[in-house]
C-alpha cells in the first residue's frame, strides 16, 4: 500500500504519478491519499490488520510517524507468532522521501531526491533486502529519530505557526525560530529533571532533545546531532542542557554543530543507550517527536522497543 500526503513539497502531482506506476510494474499496489492530520495512522493500522505486506509513505517525517504508529496500533489485534519480534509481525514499511528535511529517510540511507529513493526501494523490494530497526516511545506515542521537551519543541512549535501563516520550512525559518523562542525563554529557573529507575534524578534542566538514531536534524545538507553515538540498535540518548545563559548556550551550539566533538561541560548532561526514564517538569513544557509539535506537558515516560520495525532500504 502506498499512503500519500498531497502536500509533500518536493512532489508535484505529474511526480506522484509516475511513483505510482514506477510501484504498480513491481507490486500489487492500492493507493490512499491523507485528508488531515492523523488520518495515515488509521489508514495504515487497517492495511496492516488486512495482511498488507509492505507500507510505503510519500511526505515529510510527520506522515512516516503516522504510518509507523499506524503499524504499532494494530500489533495487539494481529495473531501471536511463536517467538517472533514485533518486526517479524508487521509489514515492512518503504519511505519515499517528499518533505522538506526527510531526516528519518536520510538516517536509513535514502537519497534525499524522491526518485533515486524510490529505486532504492524497488531495488530493496525485488531483493527483500530490509533493516530492522528499535523505535522510541514517549507515553503512547513512537517516534523514529527524535523527540524534544522544552527550548527545542518549542522552536517546531513556533515553526509551526509561521508555516501555518504561509511561510516556507527552510533552515533559515528554524534559525530565526530557535533565537527568538531562546530570547522569550525563562533562562533563569530550568523546570526539567530526569528519573531513571535505581538511579539519581538529574534536575534543573532547561531543554531535553532525545535520539533513536543519529542526526537528530539537517541544515540543508549538514546533518546535526547533539548525541551523535545513538543508533537504532540501541536504546535511547539523552542530551540535557542545564542553562541558557549566552556564554554556555552558545558554546553548547558550537559543539553541536561540530562534527569533531560531543557536547561536554558542567551545564550538560549526555546519557547513552538508555532503555526507560521519564521527564517531569514544574511547569508545562513544549513537547515533541519527529518534529511534530504535541503541545505542552509536565511528565513524559519514555521506552525503547527493539527490533520494532523492518524498514526497505
Amino acid at each position: 500500500m502506498l499512503v500519500v500526503n498531497p502536500k509533500a513539497t518536493t512532489t508535484s502531482e505529474r511526480s506522484r504519478d509516475v511513483l505510482i506506476r514506477a510501484l504498480r510494474s513491481a507490486v500489487d499496489l492500492r493507493v490512499e491519499f491523507t485528508r488531515r492530520r492523523g488520518h495515515a495512522v488509521k489508514l495504515v493500522r487497517e492495511a496492516a490488520l488486512h495482511g498488507v505486506d509492505v507500507v510505503v509513505t510519500l511526505g515529510g517525517d510527520g506522515t512516516v510517524n503516522e504510518a509507523v504508529n499506524g503499524l504499532m496500533a494494530a500489533l495487539p489485534e494481529l495473531s501471536p507468532l511463536g517467538g517472533a519480534t514485533p518486526a517479524e509481525r508487521l509489514p515492512a514499511l518503504a519511505v519515499v522521501p517528499g518533505g522538506s528535511t526527510n531526516v528519518f529517510a536520510r538516517a536509513i540511507g535514502l537519497p534525499k531526491d524522491w526518485i533515486e529513493g524510490t529505486g532504492v526501494i524497488l531495488e530493496g523490494l525485488r531483493g527483500g533486502r530490509f533493516r530492522t530497526i528499535g523505535l522510541g516511545r514517549a507515553d503512547d506515542r513512537y517516534f523514529t529519530f527524535c523527540a524534544g521537551f522544552g527550548l527545542d519543541a518549542a522552536v517546531i512549535r513556533r515553526v509551526e505557526r509561521a508555516r501555518s501563516r504561509g511561510r516556507v520550512s527552510t533552515s533559515a525559518l528554524y534559525l530565526r525560530s530557535t533565537f527568538g523562542e531562546y530570547l522569550a525563554t525563562d533562562r533563569r529557573h530550568p523546570a526539567i529533571s530526569i528519573e531513571r529507575p535505581a538511579e539519581t534524578a538529574v534536575d534543573e534542566l532547561s531543554t531535553v532533545i532525545i535520539q533513536n538514531t543519529t542526526p537528530w536534524t539537517y541544515l540543508g545538507d549538514r546533518p546535526v546531532s547533539p548525541n551523535p553515538d545513538a543508533s537504532f540498535d540501541l536504546g535511547l540518548d539523552l542530551l540535557g542542557v542545564r542553562q541558557l545563559a549566552v556564554a554556555s548556550a552558545t558554546r553548547t551550539v558550537t559543539q553541536i554543530l561540530s562534527s569533531r566533538t560531543n557536547p561536554h561541560g558542567r551545564h550538560v548532561v549526555q546519557l547513552h543507550d538508555v532503555h526507560e526514564f521519564t521527564l517531569l517538569a514544574s511547569r508545562p513544557e513544549a513537547f515533541q517527536v519527529d518534529g511534530d509539535y504535541l503541545g505542552e506537558r509536565e511528565k513524559v515516560r519514555f521506552t525503547s522497543v527493539a527490533r520494532a520495525l523492518r524498514v526497505i532500504c
